[in-house]
């Protein structure tokens, strides 16, 4: 990377991390600090970010693309716990108590990561005890997403999950979401089901099931919510 890039890299980083939990709130020094202690890195679709089991020495912060967070079933199948976007923090777990990682990550699209190491976040949160509460907002926050996660699977119907994860993603994908703005979500339909713990062949039905309706357009991998109101209503469902 030329020093141009880096640069620009550097400035999207800080940018990004302003709007990541953690770090937001912190003046523009603090920020830079921590900038300062990353490292940049690409991944390519599809690279393996870490494994789980693997050491627990670094937290990443989501500056592009997507990140997809899983772990193996026993019966071999691919459990998907999380799509991390833009803005986004992951891997703070195995970080705080430096054991294994508890899952899988990796890209699902091409994306840049701001990794920051165990002993460079402790230093920063010893210079910013303030930053402590935010960090547990941040896992307070993904165990509430994963039990509602496991919930949904256990109890609701798949047009429900599916709805919900629908309109998760697209939400995530957007800044700011209102009512009757359509938004796309850029996912195979296996992945979908890994998402909501169903066959593809079912998550396909469903879908098609939705397009006839039109409620969603699908183009590929490329899934568009055209009526968001009434994909609303399914995702309400009990």
């Amino acid at each position: 990377m030329g020093s141009r890039q880096r640069g620009a890299a550097i400035e999207d980083a800080r940018r990004l991390l302003a709007n990541c939990m953690l770090f937001r709130g912190l003046v523009e020094n603090e920020r830079d600090a921590v900038v300062a202690r990353a490292r940049l890195r690409h991944f390519a679709a599809g690279e393996t970010i870490f494994l789980m089991g693997s050491p627990g020495d670094s937290m990443m912060a989501v500056l592009s693309g997507q990140v997809r967070i899983s772990v193996p079933s026993p019966e071999g199948r691919e459990i998907v716990l999380a799509i991390f976007q833009a803005g986004e923090v992951f891997g703070e777990i195995a970080l705080l108590d430096g054991k294994e990682r508890t899952a899988d990550a990796r890209a699902m699209t091409a994306c840049d990561l701001a990794i920051l190491k165990r002993r460079d976040l402790f230093a920063f949160l010893e210079r910013q005890p303030n930053a402590w509460r935010r960090l547990v907002e941040v896992l307070c926050d993904r165990l509430r997403t994963t039990d509602q996660h496991i919930a949904e699977v256990a109890l609701l119907q798949l047009p429900v999950r599916l709805a919900k994860a629908l309109l998760r993603i697209a939400d995530a994908e957007v800044a700011a979401v209102s009512r009757g703005t359509t938004g796309t979500v850029q996912l195979s339909q296996r992945e979908l089901g890994n998402l909501v713990g169903a066959a593809r062949e079912t998550v396909n039905k469903c879908l098609r099931e939705w397009q006839r309706s039109g409620l969603v357009r699908i183009e590929g991998t490329s899934i568009t919510i055209a009526d968001r109101a009434t994909l609303q209503d399914v995702a309400e469902q009990t």
